[in-house]
């Protein structure tokens, strides 16, 4: 029988180390990682999201995709039933939420197990976004972005 994507379904070798059609990696098991430190230059002012805020991914196998923020929470994961699918054994199947608060937006890890991280620092209890912060859930690294 055939081995199959659990997350687009489609068919795998059997030596495939990733579905060479979604990009899903097959390891075993969660890894741990470290916080990264990336150059200012990552960071460079573009044109920002129509919406009142956005996640860009400035590092990840999604660099450069928007996320647009709405009014209703959205959840950050591994997992395809996630708001924000964010495919990496890095990352938990239920990583995180960012939800609206007064002024804008909030984000707080929801039991994973790499953390998530604001400007390098643990994000420990819900924290309020500022403009221009950068938010590392496992191998990703996501800038927010106000209108």
């Amino acid at each position: 029988m055939t081995e199959k994507c659990p997350v687009c379904n489609n068919e795998l070798a059997p030596d495939d180390a990733a579905c060479p059609h979604c990009g899903f990696k097959l390891l075993g098991s969660t890894q741990r990682f470290a916080p990264v430190a990336l150059p200012d230059e990552s960071f460079s002012p573009e044109a920002k999201p129509a919406a009142a805020a956005a996640l860009r991914v400035v590092r990840g196998p999604q660099t450069g995709v928007s996320i647009q923020l709405g009014d209703a929470p959205q959840t950050i994961g591994r997992s395809p039933q996630r708001d924000v699918f964010l495919n990496d054994m890095t990352v938990s199947r239920e990583h995180a939420l960012i939800e609206p608060c007064e002024g804008g937006y909030a984000i707080r890890d929801t039991n994973s197990f790499n953390g998530v991280w604001v400007n390098n620092d643990s994000v420990d209890a819900p924290r309020k976004l500022q403009d221009g912060d950068v938010i590392q859930i496992g191998a990703f690294c996501l800038l927010y972005q106000e209108e």
